[in-house]
């Protein structure tokens, strides 16, 4: 069966080789009988969703039982006075050190890990210059591989989430986390940020940046001393928060990690997480808050119309519009005028009180359930607005009116775009450290604009001296159909199969992914099976009549 390719609207005529790669790829795992239902439905709790990404055995490190134990460990080293005289860093204590050898780990707020390595498990808390205890777990498996791998969080929280530790270890790496001195069960509200009606801004940075810095130096630290050889690569892996943290890690400090993958980046935190509030924001402005299969009419007429298998393969060239379903009948009624209106105004996404465009929208074919299904907001997104921006956690999203928007939306990027944002574009120490990125994110991502994460590469790509310098050390991969974290609910798209495999390659053996291998995962089943992959930014896989 042939396979083309649709290219990226900026794509240069230049890049032909890649695209025949790339065409090659499909050919060989013809992918292309693997679609999704238009509606994926939203994430339940973020973390629960990447519990689920992590403990996909296909998808995570299928090339473990290849790693080969470091020479001459004895395990001797977990021993908690050993590490305590040992380990020499500021404001660090070492709490505890035992080796756990029963193959499960169970946390009283996550769910159970199986089929675990034996590890030493050791526990430290780090105080900050206020006074703040940060807890930093860092696990050490008796198969090393000679490489550490920082993990990241979710939302409003840094973790520590084991289920990202567990596969890390199993395929060799020693493997770190950190709550970052915030409670990882305040996930969506993040009550830490205000105490007496002020911000607690050691507590804000500790979160923002510090705390995964401050967690990488104390696990490599305790890696090192632990093992009889030395640690070889550093690695951050993480997805939505976690990628934020990668990324942040590469522009603040660059010498931390010799590769990063980020997933679905929250960066451009300061403006995307206003923009969520636009889809409730312009239905409670309308009074027409659309019933979810009103939704769902609009979603699947969208995919019927740009794509096929229910993947839109590039949803920033689908211009359907929503206009020509006024009149049908849905089980929840008949499609207005202004249904067509509040929808179109909700894909193309917020504006300011002068009509002028502010962030991105939902992309077409994408789930409204994350953060449109009616009045009921991200929990996120109202917090951020009310704590952070207002210091009001009473604050009642439903006053809000489109210049009160436009106001708060300023007053974001004002007031903490230097601490959060995680945008910036030179990445020039990184370079120079010899550090690579793969950075990744599905099309159709219910809760951060994937065109924000394309945004901000085309912005490396200036500040770093156009693309074949980018691609030199950092990498685009989009992911069509797949939502957040490569979440979804029904048959899959196509996701990373394991970019941290490519990202290995890539650092180690000088091997720069011109594709990275993707699998779908059947959620009823758990069986994986390969899918076509996902290309090198700006091309885009696209199968027969995408």
């Amino acid at each position: 069966m042939m396979r083309t390719f649709r290219k990226h609207p900026s794509q240069a005529v230049r890049r032909a080789l890649p695209a025949l790669a790339c065409l090659a790829a499909l050919a060989v795992l013809g992918g292309c009988g693997h679609g999704t239902a238009a509606r994926q439905a939203a994430v339940a709790g973020h973390a629960a969703t990447k519990r689920t990404q992590a403990q996909r055995p296909a998808v995570r490190r299928a090339a473990a039982a290849r790693l080969a134990p470091a020479p001459g460990f004895s395990g001797t080293g977990c021993n908690l006075a050993y590490l305590r005289t040992s380990l020499h860093l500021a404001g660090v204590t070492v709490d505890s050190a035992a080796m756990d050898t029963s193959g499960s780990y169970a946390s009283p707020s996550q769910q159970p890990l199986t089929g675990l390595p034996s590890f030493c498990d050791v526990g430290i808390t780090q105080t900050d210059a206020a006074g703040n205890p940060i807890h930093i777990d860092v696990w050490l498996p008796k198969s090393w591989n000679g490489r550490f791998e920082g993990v990241g969080g979710s939302v409003y929280a840094c973790g520590p989430w084991y289920f990202e530790m567990a596969p890390a270890i199993s395929a060799g790496y020693a493997a770190a986390a950190t709550d970052c001195g915030v409670s990882p069960a305040d996930l969506d509200t993040a009550s830490w940020a205000l105490h007496d009606g002020q911000l607690d801004r050691p507590l804000i940075r500790d979160f923002a940046y510090a705390g995964i810095h401050d967690m990488t130096v104390a696990g490599k630290a305790v890696t090192d001393l632990y093992y009889p050889s030395r640690l070889r690569f550093s690695y951050f892996n993480g997805c939505s928060t976690g990628g934020r943290e990668g990324l942040t890690e590469a522009q603040r400090y660059p010498a931390d990690y010799n590769g990063i993958a980020s997933g679905a980046p929250a960066i451009n935190w300061t403006r995307f997480i206003p923009a969520e509030i636009w889809p409730q924001l312009v239905m409670n402005q309308a009074g027409d808050f659309l019933p979810a299969c009103k939704e769902a009419a609009f979603t699947d007429a969208a995919v019927k119309a740009c794509g096929t298998s229910g993947v839109i393969s590039n949803p920033s060239a689908c211009n359907w519009n929503p206009a020509s379903l006024v009149g049908d009948v849905t089980p929840c009624g008949v499609i207005t005028a202004q249904d067509a209106q509040v929808m179109t105004k909700i894909w193309q996404g917020p504006e300011n009180s002068r009509g002028r465009k502010l962030w991105y929208g939902l992309e077409r074919g994408t789930s409204l359930a994350g953060i449109a299904t009616a009045g009921q907001p991200f929990p996120v997104t109202v917090s951020w607005l009310g704590t952070w921006l207002q210091r009001n956690p009473a604050w009642d999203w439903r006053t809000l009116t489109y210049q009160q928007f436009d106001q708060l939306y300023q007053r974001s990027v004002r007031e903490f775009s230097g601490i959060f944002a995680s945008d910036n574009p030179d990445l020039s120490a990184f370079k120079k450290h010899g550090g690579k990125i793969i950075i990744w994110h599905g099309l159709s991502d219910q809760l951060i604009f994937p065109q924000g994460t394309v945004r901000y590469y085309n912005q490396v790509r200036s500040a770093m001296g156009g693309l074949r310098r980018t691609e030199s050390f950092a990498r685009l991969f989009l992911a069509p159909g797949a939502a957040h974290c490569a979440s979804a609910a029904g048959a899959a798209p196509a996701e990373p199969a394991q970019p941290m495999d490519s990202l290995v390659n890539w650092v180690e053996k000088g091997k720069a992914p011109a594709t990275i291998p993707a699998v779908v995962t059947d959620p009823a089943t758990g069986l994986v099976t390969p899918a076509r992959p996902l290309c090198l930014y700006p091309l885009l896989a696209r199968c027969p009549g995408q």
